[in-house]
């Protein structure tokens, strides 16, 4: 069973407490998209999308939008004030030069050494990687949000992944509906706990071997 709004929604809200104003911030589709709506009204950050836009708004009112200014996944969005516009190219540039302050993505398994593997499953038609191959490597924080399992309830924090990778050694914090881990000297540390989840459920539901941040001692 996937998340529900409440879930999706809480780890938005969690999200974006590792947003800071001043930061050039890259979201994923999906929960990544919710982000912004979390942020208190005085931070100031610029949303850029691999289209090349930087300073991507809200999204517009029904019938406001404009063809033309879309998301990287084709959604409509507004510009803020400041905006500015460029090609693929120099988009791409800036994420591989290192000036994305950190990305917000989605994953199917993320790794205790920190791999992430978000953009293929064996037998599913797929456009393609996109932009989260360069994001994960180039950002200079990488914070995956996502269920802690699958559907079919495996989970989807694990020893090594199984499925093809986006990149090796690029996650530096995860958000699932249980709980926030950071990936540190290739093992995952609880941080935080969330939805009055326990600690068993976290460590049950996680395949791989989970450390206690110094907060739970």
């Amino acid at each position: 069973m996937g998340l529900g709004i409440e879930e999706r929604e809480q780890i938005a809200r969690r999200a974006a407490r590792e947003v800071a104003s001043g930061m050039i911030v890259n979201l994923g589709i999906g929960i990544p998209s919710l982000v912004p709506n979390f942020l208190p009204a005085d931070t100031e950050v610029m949303l850029q999308a691999e289209n090349g836009v930087l300073g991507i708004g809200g999204s517009p009112e029904r019938g406001k939008e404009d063809e033309l200014l879309c998301n990287a996944a084709g959604y409509p969005v507004s510009a803020v004030k400041g905006a500015s516009y460029f090609d693929s190219g120099l988009s791409f540039a800036m994420i591989r030069k290192g000036l994305i302050d950190i990305t917000i993505l989605g994953a199917l398994q993320v790794s205790r050494t920190g791999d992430l593997a978000n953009w293929l499953v064996p037998g599913k038609k797929v456009p393609g990687m996109g932009g989260a191959m360069e994001l994960a490597q180039g950002a200079k924080k990488v914070v995956v949000v996502m269920s802690h399992t699958d559907q079919k309830g495996r989970p989807k924090l694990v020893d090594s992944c199984s499925l093809p990778l986006t990149a090796a050694g690029c996650v530096d914090l995860i958000i699932t509906e249980k709980a926030v881990l950071s990936i540190e000297d290739g093992k995952f540390v609880l941080k935080e706990l969330l939805n009055d989840s326990a600690i068993e459920d976290v460590i049950r539901t996680t395949d791989a071997e989970v450390i206690l941040d110094e907060y739970f001692s």
